[in-house]
């Protein structure tokens, strides 16, 4: 520790810091433009100059190093003045529009400028100007000439998203931030780059010009889209949401949110919501009061229950449901003797129900992350499926973590990995296998039983000697372990292989409340999610899912539904093919109009409350279950609020869920058999996750919202006879869709790459299932 004096007052200070660093320990504000608390230190923008004693002239206070005894001013004569000289060179070509800025209100120069400006400027030649440039649906760089080359965005993109996607061109006066060729930003973690602009260079684009910062109120909330659950401000204009940024939160999601949280807003406000409940007659859809809707819903589930018994009742939920949806879910389909209830329905294994020795989590609290010596991830397209959590990988592994990918498909994640293995679906746990067998020839120990002919390859052998070595080591398996036909498997070799190098195995979750799911006990005591519609029941309730883009496999699915008596759809917005199969339309609110639960994936419980008044007649979910209840005469749905439903689920002042486990019992390790043909590889993109997103008119327009290709290796292209471009039928089952060929070596040989959750290919099979080529 390090003694040093700013402004009179002293403090200790790690060996290592910066005299930023002191000085926001003692409470003594410094003026500053490029620095940031999370990107590398560039002293570029010198606003924040201050005198040490016995230095000659003015250092900057970010990139100065504490030394034992130093003496710091931060306001003397000789420290303002240099500041202000600065401050004025930076107003030299800035422009006077804050009257029309987007940033006016919010801008760190405007409120330096009030501070350190001169009064008028001396300087008199011409400005420079820079034109703007296009640089996607989601950043404005329209105003360029307002930039100050603090380079915050620059860093941004090569230390935190890891992709390089602006720099700077030229020198002196004619620098400017740029695109490399002109290229757009195309990033999952882009529009952070909006907020770390302490000007007006960089705007958001869906919020140009649509409100001005202190028209807005700014309430706090929680992500429904993925499973980290990253903490929120929602900015509203009269009752409308105008903006969502990052909450600071470091032990969740630091200070950064993915575009997909930041601009999926946009579907609150869009023309498809329901705000009215709506009950097909004759085959026409009307509108009804809540009590008419209500009381339908209620004799029809009741009908069907006495008429063919409760198991000819089900309900699936989807992952971002809160937990309290999810638990009156569950209760209202107990009540009616139904055990069918689900909320995984891209699930298709689930070989380990009743077999799970606790609840289902990460492993280990997601700030521990950056402390692990060594990581493995199995099954995931990382970077679009947890863009956060891949974040903090990439963070650790620059500095001393072992990062390897075990998946289906060869991606860039644009993390440095020390080990990675690319194969099929079906050959996912025979890899693991290795994996694990590796790990016992490293421990000398003898290997599980039943992997005794499983062949060890030297990429198998680095995987397991980088979790053999070091202290904190760590399993994640993602997405696509858990929706693979071999999840049971692949589920019980990664404990294995923990259990030989001691590292902690977890999931990365697929929902926002895919933990709380489990907590809130909305499991199957009868048919899973797969079964409910293998074994088609008579009455279907869908709670905020719509199934031709959120189930594993919506040919089966759509199958079942067709041919119920009553299917109930709850939803925040009218879904056109659900207007064929549903008979009662339910219009619940979104996240933003609603109170409620969600647990992240390390266990956190995180409440939040509705930022708006409900959309028309929209209702919050948990509401309608409730009011379901009482008109269902069943017991036990009393709730006054939505915090009594989470006491009674968690217990009151819950902070983080009990339980948490990822043990197995009584299940052995058997390894799939191989599969013959072609085989698909299914990944969700980003920006169809979920309902929101997919109405997301910005989302809409990125590099990740294009229409699927069939995106194949050159090999098999070749043994197809096909080329790349080409118009393809891709078959499975009774469905087909006629895509577009693409020639990627990143898909495994016997493979093809085909995206789910998109209006082209909702008429396909199983997300990993075997899979036809032809030419169209």
């Amino acid at each position: 520790m390090l003694e040093i004096e700013i402004d009179g007052k002293k403090a200790q200070v790690p060996d290592g810091s910066t005299v930023m660093d002191a000085a926001q320990q003692v409470g003594v504000y410094i003026p500053h433009f490029c620095y940031h608390k999370k990107l590398s230190i560039a002293a570029n923008c010198r606003m924040c100059l201050v005198q040490v004693e016995k230095a000659p002239k003015p250092l900057p206070a970010c990139a100065t190093p504490v030394t034992n005894g130093m003496k710091v001013f931060t306001h003397s004569e000789l420290a303002v003045k240099a500041q202000k000289g600065v401050m004025e060179f930076l107003l030299i070509n800035h422009p006077l529009d804050c009257p029309i800025c987007d940033q006016g209100g919010e801008c760190q120069l405007q409120d330096m400028s009030v501070g350190y400006g001169p009064m008028k400027s001396r300087y008199t030649e011409e400005k420079h100007v820079v034109f703007h440039k296009n640089v996607g649906p989601l950043i404005s760089m329209e105003e360029m000439s307002r930039c100050i080359h603090c380079t915050r965005c620059v860093r941004f993109g090569q230390e935190i998203s890891g992709i390089m996607e602006l720099g700077m061109a030229n020198r002196n006066m004619h620098s400017e931030i740029t695109t490399f060729l002109g290229r757009t930003v195309d990033s999952e973690l882009s529009g952070n780059m909006i907020d770390l602009c302490p000007v007006g260079a960089l705007t958001s684009k869906p919020f140009r010009y649509t409100a001005r910062s202190w028209e807005l109120q700014r309430r706090k909330s929680v992500s429904p889209h993925d499973s980290v659950g990253a903490n929120l401000v929602v900015q509203v204009k009269h009752d409308n949401v105008m903006r969502v940024l990052p909450r600071e939160n470091e032990d969740v999601n630091e200070c950064w949110i993915s575009d997909k949280e930041r601009f999926s807003y946009q579907a609150l406000n869009s023309d498809e919501r329901l705000t009215k409940p709506m009950v097909k007659q004759g085959g026409e859809w009307k509108e009804v009061d809540w009590n008419v809707a209500l009381d339908y819903v209620a004799h029809g589930l009741k009908d069907v229950a006495r008429d063919n018994g409760g198991d000819a009742l089900a309900a699936l939920a989807a992952p971002s449901s809160t937990l309290e949806e999810l638990f009156l879910l569950g209760k209202v389909m107990k009540g009616l003797g139904s055990g069918n209830v689900d909320f995984r329905p891209r699930q298709s294994d689930f070989g380990t129900d009743f077999k799970r020795a606790g609840t289902p989590w990460l492993g280990l609290k997601l700030a521990e992350i950056k402390d692990l010596d060594a990581a493995l991830v199995i099954g995931s397209f990382l970077r679009k499926d947890h863009p956060l959590l891949a974040q903090r990988l990439r963070q650790a592994a620059k500095k001393y973590t072992k990062v390897s990918l075990l998946s289906v498909a060869g991606d860039d994640q644009l993390i440095s990995l020390h080990a990675k293995l690319t194969v099929a679906p079906s050959q996912l746990a025979q890899t693991l296998a290795a994996v694990v067998k590796a790990a016992a020839e490293i421990k000398g120990v003898a290997a599980p039983v039943g992997l005794e002919s499983v062949a060890v390859c030297d990429s198998a052998r680095a995987i397991a000697q980088s979790l053999v070595d070091g202290d904190k080591r760590a399993i994640f398996l993602g997405n696509v372990a858990t929706q693979s036909a071999a999840a049971t498997q692949l589920h019980a070799l990664a404990l294995e292989l923990g259990k030989l190098t001691n590292a902690s195995v977890g999931f990365l979750g697929e929902g926002a409340n895919t933990l709380g799911g489990h907590a809130g006990w909305a499991l199957p005591s009868g048919a899973n999610a797969r079964q409910m519609f293998e074994q088609p029941r008579k009455a279907y309730v869908l709670m905020g899912v719509e199934p031709e883009f959120d189930c594993a496999n919506p040919q089966l699915v759509l199958g079942a539904l067709k041919q119920a008596s009553l299917v109930i759809y709850m939803s925040a917005f009218k879904h056109a093919p659900a207007l064929e199969y549903a008979d009662v339309m339910l219009p619940i609110a979104p996240f933003t109009e609603t109170a409620g639960t969600f647990i992240n994936i390390e266990g956190r419980v995180q409440s939040f409350n509705g930022v708006v008044k409900a959309r028309g007649e929209a209702r919050p979910a948990w509401k309608i279950l409730r009011v379901l209840g009482n008109v269902l005469n069943l017991d036990g749905f009393g709730y006054e609020s939505s915090e009594a439903v989470r006491d009674e689920v968690l217990g009151k002042g819950a902070e983080f869920v009990g339980s948490l486990d990822n043990g197995l019992n009584g299940v052995a390790i058997a390894l799939p058999g191989t599969v013959d043909g072609l085989q698909r590889i299914a990944d969700v993109p980003i920006n169809f996750a979920d309902a929101m997103a997919r109405r997301s008119p910005a989302l809409q327009q990125t590099v990740d919202a294009k229409a699927p290709m069939a995106r194949i290796s050159e090999q098999t292209l070749a043994q197809l006879g096909l080329a790349g471009g080409a118009q393809v039928r891709v078959k499975q089952g009774q469905g087909e869709a006629v895509l577009v060929a693409q020639a990627d070596n990143n898909v495994p040989v016997g493979c093809v790459r085909v995206a789910a959750a998109h209006a082209s290919t909702a008429a396909l099979g199983d997300m990993f299932g075997q899979i036809s080529v032809e030419r169209a």
